[in-house]
């Protein structure tokens, strides 16, 4: 029997995937045997360096290369490397600065320092959501307001019913980096906004703009997100926590010179990627219960049952959804429901 295109497609990505994680860890293993003696930032910046270099490939094929061989993107080279280029200028940045907070609470609170740690992750995690619309996305994708003022009013009047005000609606320029299709509501309070793919905007009509909208509002009404930063924070205690644990366990026999050493972060990544890679399957399920019910909502607030259906079709089809998922690669791997899922449960809402 063939194999699905889209199928094809996936289990590379995934195969892909799992050879940057291991990648990664062996990175952080041979940290841990070389271990220089260094400042803490500049550590940060040597263990960013060293991971960067072990991924690259990986991230080179399943990023560029797969993209590319699946017609899912056009974007030349140069491209691809400038916005790679500038990610891990970020992840630089970010690393060198959380470091060297982290490594201030270990020093003040020695025993209980995972504490604040996961607090203080969660309260960036909302700072960089609040921000990601007007500091962080530009860096990577140019955004106009909508030039469809008929659309635009359509959609700024669904979300005032929906009781989600927001600052505009706006074109978001995928089509230079790839073929998908979407939408968001980025941000949040006064930095809210629609945002709308131009390749969205291209190949799809207004009532089936207008209900995948219904759908992203869905989360705000649903305080999904709120919900979701809660389960982050509890796995973020628990990953530290588990960190922590590591380290005092380990320190001594490594030949550290205490938990605040900086040689000992690869076992903070380690232990505390470990617990949050182990609980994915979990998360994933709970995107998932959150789908289904912003598709629910999406259609009791539009009413538009054909609309949502053909639009689940041609997205399926333009993003190249997996067909027919197994349950075991459902539940490790995807954060949505597959669109035959979706479009059978539209039909009995019909």
């Amino acid at each position: 029997m063939n194999e699905p295109k889209s199928s094809r497609y996936h289990r590379l990505r995934r195969r892909a995937g799992a050879l940057s994680t291991a990648a990664s860890a062996a990175a952080l293993l041979l940290l841990l045997w070389w271990r220089p003696d260094l400042p803490v930032w500049l550590y940060a910046l040597l263990l960013v360096v060293v991971n960067e270099l072990a991924v690259l490939p990986a991230a080179f094929y399943r990023g560029f290369l797969l993209e590319r061989q699946y017609d899912l993107s056009a974007e030349p080279l140069a491209g691809w490397a400038r916005d790679h280029a500038k990610a891990f200028a970020l992840t630089a940045m970010l690393a060198v600065a959380g470091a060297a907070g982290l490594y201030a609470l270990i020093r003040w609170q020695p025993e209980r320092w995972w504490l604040p740690a996961a607090v203080a992750a969660t309260a960036l995690t909302v700072l960089l959501a609040r921000l990601a619309p007007v500091v962080l996305l530009p860096l990577f994708y140019r955004f106009t307001p909508l030039d469809r003022p008929a659309l635009a009013e359509r959609l700024v009047t669904l979300s005032e019913r929906a009781g989600v005000p927001v600052l505009g609606a706006y074109e978001w320029g995928l089509a230079g980096k790839t073929r998908r299709a979407n939408a968001a509501l980025a941000g949040a309070g006064a930095t809210r906004r629609i945002l709308l793919s131009d390749t969205l905007l291209a190949g799809y009509t207004d009532d089936e703009i207008e209900v995948i909208l219904a759908h992203e509002l869905a989360h705000h009404v649903h305080r999904d997100i709120p919900k979701a930063l809660a389960v982050e924070l509890v796995l973020l205690l628990a990953a530290f926590y588990a960190a922590a644990a590591a380290l005092d366990a380990l320190w001594r026999p490594l030949g550290l010179e205490g938990p605040a050493d900086p040689r000992g972060m690869p076992i903070l990544l380690l232990a505390g990627g470990a617990v949050l890679l182990a609980a994915t399957p979990l998360l994933n399920a709970f995107s998932r219960a959150n789908e289904r019910r912003a598709d629910r909502f999406a259609l009791a607030l539009t009413g538009r049952a054909e609309p949502f259906i053909s639009a689940m079709k041609r997205l399926g089809s333009q993003n190249l959804a997996e067909e027919n998922p197994s349950r075991l690669a459902v539940w490790l791997f995807h954060s949505h429901p597959p669109i035959e899922e979706r479009i059978a449960a539209a039909r009995d809402y019909r």
